[in-house]
């Protein structure tokens, strides 16, 4: 039996059959490969680069809006604080005003209850004033009665104390107490 010899070549010989098939394959290979796999794998790429850039088109249009929203958040806030800060204004000038009011209205209320009492001082000054008037003229008809001895008639008695009254002289007002 023999064997077939077969040549131990190294790695870095060249053989120029070896080449030359290898090149025929690689551009059969680059061929099919550029005809049936390279178009789809490129119109994939590009397609999944236009999904990459709707989506950042769209990220930005998202933060974009997003931004607007919260700026006009921040506004409202900032708008509703504004209305809080003066709805308080306007009730502490409110309860300001009211109790000014009722103030003045308490003020008014003493100031009339004043003049009420002071009126009637007055009028019982000048009941006083009467009553102790009529009550001299009868203590003045009762003495004189008794001195004169003698007996008068009521016509005479009242216009003698018209005449005592008349000489009694008036009360000063301007003397009399004020509360």
């Amino acid at each position: 039996m023999s064997m077939p010899l077969v040549l131990a070549s190294g790695f870095t010989d060249v053989r120029p059959g070896l080449i030359f098939w290898t090149l025929v394959t690689f551009i059969l290979v680059f061929a099919v490969l550029r005809w049936k796999a390279w178009g789809p794998i490129l119109a994939l790429a590009d397609e999944r680069e236009r999904q990459i850039t709707g989506a950042i088109e769209a990220a930005k249009r998202e933060r974009a809006e997003a931004e607007k929203l919260l700026l006009e958040q921040k506004m409202a806030i900032a708008d509703a604080r504004r209305e809080a800060a003066e709805l308080v204004r306007k009730n502490q000038a409110e309860m300001e005003h009211f109790r000014d009011e009722m103030k003045a209205s308490a003020q008014r209320e003493v100031e009339a209850l004043k003049e009420s009492a002071r009126r009637d001082i007055t009028e019982q000054q000048k009941k006083a004033v009467a009553e102790l008037k009529a009550l001299s003229v009868d203590m003045a008809i009762d003495i004189a009665q008794k001195l004169l001895g003698e007996k008068m008639d009521d016509s005479r008695h009242r216009a003698l104390a018209q005449q005592f009254v008349r000489e009694v002289p008036a009360e000063d007002a301007s003397k009399t107490p004020r509360a």
